[in-house]
């Protein structure tokens, strides 16, 4: 699918989205629509098992437009922006399919929540990140209060969204932010290789452990467990689960059938 905001390719297994709103990415409506459209598009793609977004040019995505939030005349204007940008992102986080940011440079406000809402990041070396809307005298609206605490602990959070630093990316890797860091150059192909060794698994596998992952995290153990062995059982009857465990007997490379 081609827009000239957002736009997809297709490998095999695998999509590549690419945010394009030179010169800095910025979140701007029209974007935001076409990014809904291009979501909304993939969800029902029962192929595609694994999708990589990245940011064109030497930027993932600086943020929301600043126009934008200039505008709002109203508390409910503001919060109607707010959980437009939460659905998407919501979207996004709850699909049955591996999504990976691949980050190519700075990643900042609603760049960092929508990162965060990918359930892999892959950096660059060069990369900073933050959520600077405090010095702006606002607070991030997409999610970034809610899915940063619960990512990197409260604390760390807290002090990143009050001081509006920007961290680089081994610092993001350290406090659990990014899963690889790599060198600039090599951000989308390191994230396509993540994403072809994923791609590589069994689709009925793949959408139980995001399930199971999903379902889980905000739910007391006991509840979380018990999806777990549903799914389990479920699993079990598979003709992918045949396939896997004959392959592991034999000693050659399951070829999986997402049945």
């Amino acid at each position: 699918m081609a827009d000239p905001l957002v736009s997809y390719t297709e490998d095999g297994p695998i999509a590549i989205v690419t945010i394009s709103n030179p010169p800095k990415n910025v979140l701007t409506i029209p974007l935001i629509e076409a990014f809904e459209t291009v979501v909304e598009d993939l969800a029902k793609k029962d192929k595609i098992k694994a999708i990589v977004i990245t940011g064109s040019g030497p930027i993932f995505i600086a943020g929301a437009d600043i126009k934008v939030i200039a505008s709002i005349k109203s508390p409910e204007a503001g919060e109607a922006l707010a959980k437009r940008g939460q659905a998407l992102f919501n979207k996004i986080e709850q699909m049955q399919k591996v999504v990976i940011a691949a980050i190519n440079g700075y990643c900042l406000g609603g760049g960092m929540e929508l990162a965060m809402a990918c359930h892999l990041r892959v950096l660059g070396d060069r990369v900073r990140m933050g959520q600077p809307e405090i010095n702006l005298g606002i607070i991030p609206g997409f999610g970034g209060t809610q899915r940063l605490p619960r990512i990197v602990g409260q604390a760390k959070a807290i002090e990143l969204i009050l001081s509006g630093d920007m961290i680089n990316a081994e610092e993001a890797k350290r406090i659990g932010l990014a899963n690889k860091v790599v060198p600039e150059g090599e951000v989308l192909k390191q994230a396509l290789g993540l994403a072809k060794k994923i791609a590589s698994k069994s689709r009925c596998a793949i959408e139980a452990i995001m399930k199971a992952i999903e379902e889980g995290m905000n739910e007391p153990l006991s509840i979380g467990l018990s999806r777990e062995a549903e799914l389990f059982g479920k699993i079990c009857q598979t003709e992918d689960m045949r396939e896997g465990i004959t392959a592991f007997l034999e000693k050659r490379q399951p070829k999986f059938q997402d049945k």
